[in-house]
């Protein structure tokens, strides 16, 4: 009786990481009380952070957020962005659907509502992830652009290259918190990419809204940030040069292969070929076997062929 509760429930767990992030966060914090679907409780750490984000927090924990926030506490070292959400992954309950939020950006009212329209359809033992696009705003939020729609549909070989699910857009079910659960993601890989790769490589459902669910705010300190600008992104791809990609590429390979168990037997001979395929002829018939081993534009998929097949 009480799996069967649990299971009909639509209660979200919101996890925030904090970091410095005290200039923003009243702004995301009342977005998120504006939410229409107002089943969620908000589960949060600092990671360690010098400035006034957890004085912030437990005010609005006492005060407009009393009795749906819960404070995580069991570390308090700094973790880093991957590690602290890693770490709320695992230090939460069982919960039907987890969303992740940004310190630094701001909701659409119906975000969590959308999301959960979306992934409630689906069945619940399937692992599903739900992520959106979103406006690129400055640091004062004034809309540059919103980001870009979709070229072709998200599957596991192309999450090998490119991930698509922006973080703070992202909601998951409870069958990949338990992908997730006590299994953090390579280094250099975000939760929001191995969200993605873990979903996509069990044979789960990636849904991507083509809505804009959220302001996201590029500033001088964002951990990531995105750009618009494919010509920008083109420029930020070259200067890092094929040995950072192809070392996380490598390493996402690496990984997933040694959790089987999660793996979908296409997704399994998929990674296996991959890994064999030590030599350019090899690398060669891996692209023509697997045509979907590419990212969404076709010259970023050029030029991500041209670093498998020369790669070391």
């Amino acid at each position: 009786m009480t799996q069967k509760r649990a299971e009909s429930s639509r209660q979200i767990a919101i996890l925030l990481s904090l970091y410095n992030g005290e200039t923003y966060l009243d702004a995301q914090l009342a977005s998120i009380l504006a939410q229409t679907h107002p089943d969620w409780i908000l589960y949060w750490r600092d990671d360690a952070s010098g400035d006034s984000s957890p004085e912030k927090m437990r005010i609005f924990a006492a005060g407009p957020g009393q009795g749906r926030c819960v404070e995580i506490t069991t570390r308090h070292e700094r973790l880093g962005v991957a590690g602290s959400y890693a770490h709320l992954l695992d230090a939460i309950p069982d919960t039907p659907y987890v969303a992740f939020a940004d310190q630094d950006d701001i909701w659409e009212p119906q975000k969590l509502e959308w999301a959960l329209d979306a992934v409630s359809r689906r069945p619940a033992d399937r692992p599903t992830l739900y992520c959106a696009r979103q406006y690129l705003t400055n640091a004062d939020l004034t809309v540059c652009q919103e980001s870009a729609l979709l070229r072709r549909r998200p599957d596991f070989p192309a999450s090998l290259t490119q991930n698509i699910a922006t973080g703070h857009t992202v909601l998951l079910n409870a069958a990949t918190h338990r992908l997730m659960r006590n299994n953090p993601p390579p280094p250099s890989v975000l939760h929001d990419w191995w969200a993605y790769l873990l979903t996509a490589a069990a044979g789960g459902e990636v849904i991507f809204d083509n809505r804009c669910v959220s302001y996201y705010r590029q500033h001088a300190h964002n951990t990531v940030g995105a750009t618009g600008s494919f010509i920008r992104r083109a420029w930020a791809a070259c200067r890092r040069g094929p040995k950072v990609f192809m070392t996380i590429f490598r390493s996402n390979v690496i990984h997933l292969l040694g959790q089987s168990e999660n793996l979908s037997p296409q997704a399994l001979r998929l990674l296996k070929d991959i890994a064999a395929a030590r030599t350019f002829p090899a690398r060669l018939c891996t692209l023509f076997r697997y045509r979907s081993l590419r990212r969404q534009r076709f010259s970023e998929s050029t030029v991500f062929r041209l670093w498998y097949l020369f790669s070391r």
